[in-house]
Formats: structure tokens, C-alpha cells, sequence
């Protein structure tokens, strides 16, 4: 896993006069897993919404698959709004509102973008959808609405739903966030799964610390819009070398 697909090469995201990436370098492996942890406020969402393109930067270069994401090929004029869709189509995003159609039912939710983005024939397209609800299992509810489904079912068709995309990129932020207690396992289930059996590059940020140690292949630990230490899973839950860390870890498994 030495070929990075996502790579961040000193990227500064601003909110104002608050500067939320500071310069930010960061790299993901093809295939890898990763797990961003850190405070409330450290950029760990943002590395997700810049990569979605649904916040730009004010400096540095993000690229995607070997392309640069905000700008064409040549790292300086910025992207086109072509360029932008098609390197969006290489990713797909798991928010931690459901962001389901409430019109549409669970098949129709999930077919929706392949047929109308990808061009995918509506018999593709269902037979598409009808695999993954099995994978995340809720065959039995895909002729539902989603007010019909409880928080956990309409997150696990979220995933479905990204994943009928087909992207080589899936990232997930703080997909059980919005979840009662009890429904926050059978998600991470899914999840879990698509990391063991799925040749996918997952990019997660998470604030379920046994679930992040369980599943990635590296955690990067954020704090105030930069790397303050990344590693091994046990290495950052057993043994971190920052002061940092060993205070943030204290802090949320405490909680």
C-alpha cells in the first residue's frame, strides 16, 4: 500500500480569520483504511467536505487518483466545474445526517444516482441495489420510506447508497453520530464488513475509539488543523508519543 490516492501537499482551509488547515500534508494509501480522530474543531470533517468538493481551499494542491481535485492538470488553473464532477464520481460520502429522499423508498433512494448520473439501465441499476441491501442487510425493507425505518436502517441504505456508485473512495463522517446507543453497532457492523471483505479506500472520521483501533489500518490523530501524530492503531491507543494524544484519548474513552 505504498500508492497514494488521496494526497494533501500544504493545504490551508480558512473560515474567515479562522485558519481550520493549517499546511496541511496528508496522504492516503490505495486501499488503506484510515481513521482521523481528534477535538471538536480540528479539521477533521473539513479533510472530508474538501475532498467532496463541497469546500474549496485557499492554499496548497489536493489530489485524487494521481489528478489534482481543485485544480486541472497542470496544478495551477483552477478545476473546472466538469473536472470537479467527474473526480467527485471517484468518491462516495456517508454524512452523519442520513440525507435520505423522504419522497422516494429504499430501492428508489438507491437507484436514483446510478440511473440519472451514470446512465445506468433501471434493471441494472435495481439489480445493483437489490445486492447491496442484501450486503448491508435490509432486502426486506426496500419498498420502505425512510420515516419508516429506524436511525440505524436509514444509515446502513445511506452506505448502500453510496456504495451503488460504484466509488474507488468512500469516506464516512461520523456516521453514528446521529444514532441512538442502540442502533450505533449495527452501522459500525457494516462498515466493518466493507473493510475486512472490500478492496476499498475508506476514509473515516470517528469519535467510536474501539471501532477505530478495530478497523483501520492507520490513525491519524487532528489537532487545531494539523497531524499532531499518526501510526498504527496500537501504537496510537497504547502507547501515543504526544502529550496531546495521551490527553485527548484520556478525555473521550473516560466519556
Amino acid at each position: 500500500m505504498s500508492d497514494p490516492i488521496i494526497r494533501f501537499d500544504n493545504v490551508v482551509k480558512r473560515f474567515g480569520d479562522h485558519t481550520v488547515l493549517d499546511r496541511l500534508n496528508f496522504t492516503v494509501n490505495r486501499g488503506e483504511k484510515v481513521t482521523i480522530i481528534g477535538p471538536s474543531g480540528s479539521g477533521k470533517s473539513t479533510v472530508l467536505r474538501i475532498l467532496m468538493t463541497l469546500e474549496g481551499i485557499e492554499g496548497g494542491v489536493v489530489h485524487v487518483g494521481g489528478e489534482p481535485l481543485w485544480h486541472e492538470a497542470d496544478g495551477v488553473t483552477p478545476a473546472s466545474e466538469a473536472h470537479l464532477r467527474k473526480k467527485r464520481g471517484e468518491m462516495g460520502m456517508v454524512f452523519q445526517q442520513f440525507n435520505l429522499f423522504p419522497h422516494m423508498t429504499v430501492l428508489r433512494n438507491i437507484t436514483e444516482a446510478p440511473v440519472r448520473v451514470l446512465g445506468l439501465p433501471k434493471a441494472e441499476a435495481k439489480a445493483r441495489a437489490e445486492e447491496l441491501l442484501e450486503l448491508v442487510g435490509l432486502t426486506e425493507h426496500m419498498s420502505k420510506f425512510p420515516h419508516q425505518l429506524s436511525g440505524g436502517q436509514q444509515q446502513r441504505v445511506a452506505i448502500a447508497r453510496a456504495l451503488a456508485m460504484r466509488p474507488s473512495i468512500l469516506l464516512f463522517d461520523e456516521p453514528t453520530s446521529a444514532l441512538d446507543p442502540e442502533l450505533v453497532g449495527e452501522v459500525l457492523g457494516v462498515i466493518r464488513r466493507l473493510a475486512e471483505e472490500h478492496d476499498l479506500t475508506m476514509l473515516l472520521v470517528t469519535h467510536e475509539m474501539r471501532f477505530a483501533r478495530e478497523v483501520s489500518d492507520r490513525v491519524v490523530f487532528f489537532d487545531q488543523g494539523r497531524i499532531r501524530e499518526e501510526g498504527a492503531p496500537e501504537e496510537i491507543f497504547t502507547d501515543p508519543t504526544e502529550e496531546r494524544t495521551r490527553e485527548f484519548l484520556k478525555a473521550t474513552l473516560e466519556a
